[in-house]
């Protein structure tokens, strides 16, 4: 038997968000400040600018982490490295090509499991209707384990050299809520849902998108010409039927 104090009933620890087996909780104020860096702080706070953490509930259940995510973990809960002499090789070139940790621990049991605070803004996300999410590099932060992990490359090298998307990417897909990273919060991305058509992108500013769209690099203007004096040169093209997620202001 276990309980905990000062999390659920703390004034200063707020739920911004929950969803499946996470909750999203959010640091109203940075109480641990000397009189040397209270302004910095306070004004921290007014900006939006707070640490955050994930508490994960398990109910006999399991939940996959970015590897050193983990604060603490309470009740009968057990952990697994998700790393074998078998898959070693594997494990190792996707995190080389996506930038991930190549061990994303696998925490089963019953009790509680908190993520680390990061001053980036959380994103619960249910994969299943998206049918397939590619991300961007360094947005996985945890998924329940249901979630089937995939390293996905581009079509063309030519998408990779000129798009500032990278070459590989990091998809989920199956039954299950992804927990990300954004740069920006909630309220300032804006969503694209394509059917049969196509968006144009200035910028590698989509930081999630479904793994049935075909992404391409392309001038902004069927002229060369056209593309030199718009000031918009090359575009990132995501065509088909799927959706796009972007932070305009990243």
């Amino acid at each position: 038997m276990f309980s905990i104090n000062n999390l659920f009933n703390n004034a200063n620890m707020q739920c911004i968000n929950q969803l499946g087996q996470y909750r999203v909780f959010e640091h109203q104020k940075d109480l641990s400040v000397s009189p040397y860096n209270a302004e910095t702080a306070y004004f921290s706070a007014e900006m939006n600018v707070r640490r955050r953490q994930v508490l994960v509930e398990l109910n006999n259940t399991s939940c996959k982490l970015q590897a050193g995510a983990m604060q603490w973990m309470l009740g009968n809960v057990s952990m697994q490295s998700g790393v074998s002499a078998g898959n070693f090789l594997g494990k190792a070139l996707g995190a080389a090509v996506t930038g991930e940790t190549m061990s994303k621990p696998e925490y089963t049991g019953q009790g509680y499991v908190m993520l680390e605070p990061t001053y980036k803004h959380i994103l619960l996300v249910d994969v299943a209707q998206w049918g397939q999410i590619v991300l961007d590099d360094g947005l996985f932060l945890a998924c329940d384990s249901t979630l089937q992990h995939k390293v996905v490359s581009r079509k063309t090298l030519s998408s990779a050299a000129l798009g500032g998307e990278g070459l590989f990417n990091l998809s989920l897909s199956g039954q299950g809520i992804a927990v990300l990273e954004s740069p920006v919060p909630q309220q300032e991305l804006i969503m694209f849902n394509l059917q049969d058509d196509e968006v144009k992108i200035d910028g590698n500013m989509a930081i999630a998108w479904s793994g049935s769209l075909n992404f391409t690099v392309e001038k902004s203007s069927k002229s060369l010409i056209g593309s030199a004096v718009s000031g918009e040169g090359l575009v990132n093209v995501y065509r088909g039927t799927g959706s796009i997620l972007m932070a305009p202001t990243a």
